[in-house]
């Protein structure tokens, strides 16, 4: 366990204790496990990952800033059909309630969702995309 040797448990503690994503929650505790001599077939195992993830993110823990360690990078790839104000629009209507909105339910459904966002911005998404945009809206 010769990873991490540079990086004191007080600093990844004091990151644990400033992080806002779960995943850099997750990855802070990662490294902190592993500090203490948790092996990493038992972290793969307890936080379901695979061997080679825990072994990146312990990587990224000694090439980087901790700040830098704990964030995704930026991934290339299309630009989201929705920008910012649309998104918080989006939020919007789902802490609203639909019949709010003018609709007859009055429990969001991926459907009714759909069915708002394409009403609303103009914008069309399959069933699965609008599934996780609510899953991902509903982690802010």
């Amino acid at each position: 366990m010769d990873k991490l040797a540079d990086i004191s448990g007080d600093r990844l503690l004091a990151a644990l204790e400033e992080a806002e994503s779960a995943k850099a929650t997750k990855r802070l505790m990662i490294a902190l496990a592993y500090k203490d001599g948790v092996s990493v077939d038992t972290l793969s195992t307890r936080y379901g990952l695979s061997r080679s993830t825990v072994y990146s993110w312990l990587d990224r823990f000694e090439s980087r800033s901790i700040e830098a360690a704990i964030e995704d990078d930026s991934r290339p790839g299309r630009p989201p059909k929705l920008d910012d104000v649309q998104q918080a629009a989006v939020r919007n209507a789902l802490d609203a309630s639909p019949t709010d909105l003018g609709y007859e339910q009055s429990i969001w459904t991926p459907e009714l969702l759909q069915k708002h966002i394409e009403r609303e911005h103009e914008v069309s998404y399959s069933l699965g995309h609008v599934r996780r945009i609510i899953r991902e809206l509903s982690e802010v």
